[in-house]
């Protein structure tokens, strides 16, 4: 696991005074269990990940020290290609909607068409 992730955690569980036992009670855990989370020496799932966020009431953004100012800098081909494939997503997801609903409505009018026989 990221280490900022982990000093992250401790921090604000300390900043809200709650003890690692309690942080484990409340994510339904042991003790040593939590303590692995805060010195990097397990995985962390998302949904923990979550639920240690909530616990702590604050946003999941400030526990992965993702900063809101983040900047990218990319030239205008690199944003005329991602536009390209974007609209090339579109695109195929578009065709393929379009033919689930072909599918769905031929699907409908069999149905309907048994359900005609059945009452003849």
């Amino acid at each position: 696991m990221n280490n900022v992730i982990s000093k992250n955690i401790r921090k604000y569980r300390e900043l809200k005074g709650f003890s690692q036992e309690f942080m484990a009670s409340q994510l339904d855990i042991n003790q040593a269990s939590y303590a692995k989370i805060e010195n990097s020496s397990t995985k962390l799932t998302v949904e923990r990940l979550f639920a240690i966020s909530k616990l702590l009431e604050t946003d999941i953004t400030d526990l992965l020290d993702l900063k809101a100012q983040t900047v990218f800098n990319q030239s205008e081909n690199e944003v005329a290609n991602a536009y390209g494939k974007i609209e090339n997503f579109y695109n195929e997801s578009r065709e393929v909607y379009e033919k689930l609903i072909q599918s769905k409505n031929e699907q409908i009018d069999l149905m309907k068409e048994l359900l005609l026989q059945k009452n003849k």
